[in-house]
């Protein structure tokens, strides 16, 4: 755990600073600095580009992970990684001449119902491009064990530019207008530096050679297709459905809930940056004890510090968006609440997905993908309707809860590992515990004040009692390092 411990600690310290940027630009300059038609437009536009990115770039990006490692010599490694810069060619070419043709249709019909939508569709198939080989580009680095630059970029550097551009609409510098072309260019630029990066990384040999393995490669990255598409789908779907029954201000309110709740998740984002490439190896030499290892190792210590983020995040809600000082936004509070659990649930599968993604048995992992996708669209069309945003939330939970549990149930039948022991059961009892004695405890002063005290109690409070209870060996010597 080693290496994992050191890149992942580095990675969490740069997405809690991507979060802080990221946080400020939500919360109060996206909310004071441009029109919540054009917040609700660019979210829009960023989640449908995510949606698609996996089917532009072929995924290749989770390609390279799980066979990078497979592969024993340098001439081999390097035609395969010029491979994997040239497949996405074969969709992204196409699918440009199919959308020149039928762009009137497709933006017609994705501005339906908000027309201010449809003079910038096309800019979704570019941002999307630029996100598919920025991924490309990551993992190379991944594969080299080299993962905290390229989380850098993708955290801060594309944050703390949104955050100049917003200023810069403030002083009228630029239009909201300019600002959703600039933030294009901004997802552009991204992508040129992490590839100069990942080639001064490992600059692979112009190998112009077919992976031997073509066959099989092709047939994993179709799979991946269906599966990032659908994760993509369960991630950002009810961002773009809403605008298709709500009016799009609606996709503002609900980004700033999702992306306050979203800080739940840091720990495993920044853990599976290295996670991943090392079960993809793991599993290539079928070292099933270091891969149940890991697996247990991830998933206690994600919910540990996942328990104490849903806390500090959850008892304060009420201040922080006293703080915003937006009452529209308000709408968002239950979001909150509702995606933060979901997200504890993801923090418990630990490298759980990465386990399915690397097996023999992945072509399951994308068919439950693909359920899970389904589902959730199907969830989203009735609860929107029925309940508005928060019914959006209420289906992620319940897809996250379902599903999560069915892969927890079908690693365990096929490898007979999982990843819950009786400090699983403790953590739960603790959030719920210090949740329900701080949750009716209310202070009477300024928002900010009222977040540093209760936020210091429950962080005291908390960390004294996983120490004392010995849950994390990790953790525990992380304390002892450190205090």
């Amino acid at each position: 755990m080693g290496i994992v411990l050191k890149q992942s600690f580095n990675n969490t310290l740069i997405l809690f600073l991507g979060f802080a940027i990221g946080g400020i630009n939500v919360l109060f300059l996206f909310t004071n600095f441009l029109h919540e038609d054009y917040f609700g437009l660019i979210t829009f536009l960023l989640s449908t580009a995510n949606i698609i990115m996996p089917l532009l770039v072929f995924g290749i990006h989770q390609t390279i992970i799980k066979y990078y490692s497979s592969y024993k010599t340098k001439i081999e490694k390097d035609g395969f990684l010029i491979a994997t810069l040239v497949l996405p060619l074969v969709v992204i070419i196409p699918l440009a001449f199919v959308g020149v043709f039928l762009y009137e249709f497709i933006s017609n019909w994705l501005s339906a119902e908000n027309p201010l939508i449809k003079s910038y569709s096309y800019l979704i198939f570019i941002v999307a491009i630029f996100m598919g080989y920025f991924e490309v580009f990551y993992s190379w680095t991944k594969v080299q064990f080299n993962s905290v630059f390229g989380n850098f970029i993708k955290e801060i550097f594309t944050r703390i530019c949104t955050s100049f551009l917003l200023v810069a609409v403030y002083f009228n510098w630029i239009t909201n207008e300019q600002f959703i072309y600039a933030i294009v260019i901004v997802y552009g630029v991204r992508t040129l530096i992490m590839k100069l990066y990942a080639l001064y990384i490992y600059m692979p040999k112009l190998v112009f050679k077919i992976p031997s393995n073509l066959k099989e490669l092709l047939s994993f990255s179709f799979y991946i297709i269906i599966a990032g598409s659908a994760s993509g789908i369960l991630l950002e779907i009810d961002k773009f459905m809403i605008p298709q029954i709500e009016k799009i201000a609606e996709v503002a309110y609900y980004s700033v809930g999702i992306y306050i709740a979203s800080v739940v998740a840091i720990p495993t984002r920044a853990m599976q940056q290295i996670t991943s490439p090392i079960t993809a190896k793991e599993m290539n030499n079928n070292n099933i004890p270091e891969v149940e290892k890991l697996y247990k190792q991830t998933s206690i210590n994600l919910l540990v510090v996942g328990g104490l983020l849903f806390l500090l995040i959850n008892l304060n809600i009420t201040d922080l968006y006293e703080l915003i000082n937006k009452p529209q936004y308000t709408k968002g509070i239950w979001i909150v609440l509702i995606i933060s659990i979901a997200k504890l649930m993801e923090l418990a599968l630990g490298t759980g997905n990465a386990i399915l993604m690397n097996s023999k048995y992945y072509k399951i992992f994308f068919y439950m993908s693909l359920a899970m996708a389904l589902t959730v669209i199907i969830l989203n069309r009735w609860l929107i309707s029925l309940v508005g945003i928060n019914g959006a939330a209420l289906a992620t939970l319940i897809v996250v809860l379902t599903y999560s549990s069915i892969k927890i149930f079908y690693i365990k039948s096929k490898l007979n590992i999982q990843p819950f022991s009786t400090n699983t059961v403790k953590i739960v009892l603790i959030v719920s515990a210090v949740f329900f004695l701080f949750y009716f405890w209310n202070f009477e002063f300024f928002p900010l004040i009222n977040i540093a005290i209760k936020g210091v109690l429950i962080t005291v409070i908390y960390l004294f009692i996983i120490n004392k209870l010995h849950i994390s060996k990790d953790l525990n010597s992380l304390v002892s390092k450190y205090f």
